[in-house]
């Protein structure tokens, strides 16, 4: 026994060696997390329709605002960096990030505090369209996120943090998972005697138990954790690079609720169409450019520290080709497979057709922009690791104003329905990922255009030709071979599609000499890496 704790322990905390095979671990949890995350939306829809799943929703815009300012603005672009600044040091690394973490704490305190109290001033601010009945529910729901779930989720992602910059990935990774699980368990089991204040009590259970699962990750880090407030150099290095990152986010966040009260003027469940399509996108977004980011990001440090400027345009422009490669026919496919897409993944029982359509074209206009959006987390992390928080938080600003005015135009002049929100946004996304990416071009003296816009045609044309081929067989599949009345029938038509289309596009990469093709060579090696892990873990115990 003592030996089998020590082989998984070994298997949990080992330190991945590169960005690639990181972004591999990462993306594979990713995809296990997403797909229970998934699977509680589709859980979800069957217990409630889509007017009492705009409540649910809507209930987290306050309390995501709130942890987007203080961890996505905190974590991903300062506390990494300063992280290993001072992990060689023990007593400063204690004592640094221990003033960190109190102080995140001490404004997570007020902010909740100071909140709670306007709460029953701001959500009909927020929700015009929504009747009073809604609108107290939103605040009750609210409420019970901001002191149950927003602390426990905040110190989690704490220890996430820790866990990435110390190469370990596994249990940060695991932990979404473990918080899906618990919102479906507690949502099936206690569906009957609390309606929807069930999956409410699943978040918070869900953020408690993904704390506890990764506080493992600080007995193996050599971090010590201590209550401390200290004013010192790391501090105020830390707050100097977060405060630029924390306006980006408030200002993403303030977009993100101005297309909360968009969507609540375009009708009952139009903000749930909008949130539901959105997050099917963020699926390959994280999956592939979430977990690239956040593998790169301790590499791009490190590599940018030691002043390796060749080396680090060279990754660069690799991840950037290997994220469109991947991405670029996940968005096609999204485009032409939508309604099925939304049956499988939200298909409950109180889902209805309309939603259904009005879900699917808006997730189309979504996945114009996936390519871009994935490589947006790598561009920004490039500028974390030089330590410039600034660039990424101008360019925003433009951006998100872009797609704010475009909402405004398409609902009030227009008069289009909710999908015209995911063009605004897809507009916007793809100016800020161009922008930034010429920023940086010129920041480390140039990329090899020629050659990127040589292998982007390759992409686009490839995945064209695959993807007509594929749509009309699916439209052919559909029906003649498979009743899709059933969602068993909906999932081997999508899966039948999508094998058929991306063994066109490779094959017809492969033909015109698409440089990426190798890649798909190395996840096969790196998957088998694992395999052979898992394998020789288990083995030794039959």
């Amino acid at each position: 026994m003592e030996r089998f704790i020590k082989t998984t322990s070994n298997f949990i905390f080992s330190k991945q060696k590169s960005i690639f095979s990181s972004a591999i671990l990462i993306s594979f949890m990713i995809i296990l997390a997403r797909f229970s995350g998934f699977f509680r939306y589709r859980i979800l829809a069957g217990y409630f329709n889509k007017e009492e799943l705009d409540i649910f929703f809507a209930s987290f815009r306050i309390p995501d605002l709130i942890f987007e300012v203080l961890i996505t603005g905190a974590l991903t672009s300062t506390f990494i960096p300063i992280y290993l600044k001072f992990k060689e040091n023990k007593e400063e690394l204690a004592v640094n990030i221990s003033s960190i973490i109190n102080l995140i704490f001490i404004i997570l305190t007020i902010f909740i505090i100071i909140i709670s109290f306007f709460l029953d001033r701001l959500i009909p601010v927020l929700t015009p369209g929504y009747d009073l009945v809604k609108i107290e529910r939103i605040t009750y729901f609210s409420r019970l996120l901001l002191l149950g779930q927003l602390p426990f989720l905040v110190a989690g992602n704490f220890l996430t943090g820790i866990g990435q910059a110390n190469k370990t990935f596994f249990l940060p990774a695991l932990a979404p998972i473990i918080y899906n699980l618990a919102i479906i368990v507690v949502t099936v089991v206690f569906y009957k005697g609390l309606f929807l204040t069930a999956p409410i009590w699943g978040v918070v259970a869900g953020a408690i138990l993904m704390l506890v699962i990764q506080l493992p990750l600080l007995l193996n880090s050599g971090f010590s954790y201590r209550f401390v407030l200290k004013k010192s150099k790391a501090l105020f290095e830390f707050v100097r690079l977060v405060i630029p990152r924390a306006f980006t986010v408030i200002v993403a966040q303030i977009d993100a609720t101005i297309d909360l009260t968009l969507a609540t003027l375009l009708g009952g469940g139009a903000y749930t169409v909008f949130y539901l399509a959105q997050h099917l996108q963020l699926l390959p977004v994280s999956v592939i450019g979430i977990a690239f980011g956040q593998a790169s990001l301790p590499y791009l440090t490190e590599i940018y520290q030691e002043k390796r400027f060749e080396e680090f345009k060279k990754i660069i422009t690799d991840s950037v080709l290997n994220l469109f490669f991947l991405t670029i026919p996940l968005a096609v496919f999204f485009v032409f497979a939508r309604t099925p897409l939304i049956r499988l993944f939200f298909g409950g029982q109180k889902f209805d057709w309309e939603a259904t359509v009005q879900t699917a074209v808006t997730l189309s206009y979504f996945s114009l922009s996936l390519p871009f959006h994935s490589v947006y987390y790598l561009l920004t992390r490039c500028f974390y690791a030089a330590m410039d928080s600034r660039t990424p938080f101008y360019i925003s600003i433009i951006s998100i104003a872009i797609n704010t005015i475009l909402s405004l135009i398409f609902v009030f002049y227009f008069h289009f329905p909710i999908w015209s929100l995911a063009i605004s946004f897809s507009v916007a996304i793809i100016f800020n990922s161009v922008l930034l990416f010429m920023i940086l071009s010129k920041k480390i003296s140039g990329f090899n255009f020629s050659f990127l816009t040589s292998e982007l045609f390759k992409m686009g044309f490839s995945g064209g030709i695959a993807a007509a081929f594929s749509y009309s067989l699916m439209r052919l599949l559909d029906g003649l071979i498979f009743d899709t009345s059933f969602t068993i029938n909906v999932f081997f038509l999508l899966a039948v599609t999508f094998l058929v289309f991306i063994s066109l596009y490779l094959f017809i990469g492969w033909i015109i000499d698409l440089k990426e093709i190798y890649l798909v060579s190395r996840l096969m090696i790196k998957a088998r890496e694992y395999q052979k892990k898992i394998t020789e873990l288990y083995t030794q115990y039959e």
